[in-house]
């Protein structure tokens, strides 16, 4: 599981791509938790494009869960949610 929480932007993208690069290892369904994700910029919808690209190429799913109204604005905004892959969960809740 990836968790975003507060702000995502270009400037925490070196910060985030460790736990990217675990989630890819273990492969299967990846989930990220966006519950506490108050501000996210496009950087972080690319880095999650990639990671949903790599895991469709391994079989796997990207499952986003617990999105709030503005992120969920800016995943359909740049299409994230469209990748054959990627499964929006709006407002659900961390499990």
């Amino acid at each position: 599981m990836i968790c975003c929480a507060g702000d995502e932007d270009r400037s925490t993208q070196s910060l985030r791509r460790p736990a990217m690069s675990r989630a890819l290892r273990a492969g299967g369904t990846v989930f990220v938790d966006l519950h506490e994700l108050v501000f996210a910029d496009p950087s972080l919808m690319v880095d999650l494009a990639m990671v949903a690209q790599r895991l469709r190429q391994a079989g796997g799913h990207l499952r986003l869960r617990g999105a709030q109204p503005q992120i969920q604005r800016l995943i359909e905004l740049v299409g994230l949610h469209r990748l054959p892959n990627v499964i929006l969960d709006p407002g659900a809740a961390p499990a």
